[in-house]
């Protein structure tokens, strides 16, 4: 609607919120779990194992740096593979609005942090 691209928004963002002192803090992959889940018609019992997989990865030191919709798209992907509700990388990703490669990176490092592997 701007027609001004979504990086120019989000640095003019950080400008405007770092000239009013404002503490930006960084958004919880958890937040986006349930949206996703219910977007892809995925059981509680899904949501809350990758609730799970996300606080045991995050503990680890994993989030650091990461995409938050990546970090929890992947967490949804395993949960949902773990949960017997199958969903494929690529209808994560299109729910998620990330590729296919992060979920697929996100997810190595999520299933090794729950030692599965």
């Amino acid at each position: 609607v701007s027609r001004v691209e979504q990086k120019e928004i989000g640095r003019t963002y950080r400008y405007i919120s770092q000239e009013l002192g404002l503490e930006l803090k960084p958004v919880d992959p958890k937040q986006f779990v349930p949206r996703f889940a219910s977007a892809l018609g995925l059981s509680e019992e899904t949501q809350a194992k990758a609730t799970e997989i996300i606080d045991v990865s995050a503990e680890q030191g994993l989030l650091s740096g990461k995409s938050p919709t990546g970090f929890a798209a992947a967490a949804i992907y395993a949960a949902s593979l773990l949960c017997n509700e199958k969903k494929t990388q690529r209808e994560v990703a299109d729910v998620a609005q990330v590729t296919e490669v992060t979920i697929r990176n996100r997810y190595q490092e999520q299933i090794e942090a729950m030692g599965f592997r």
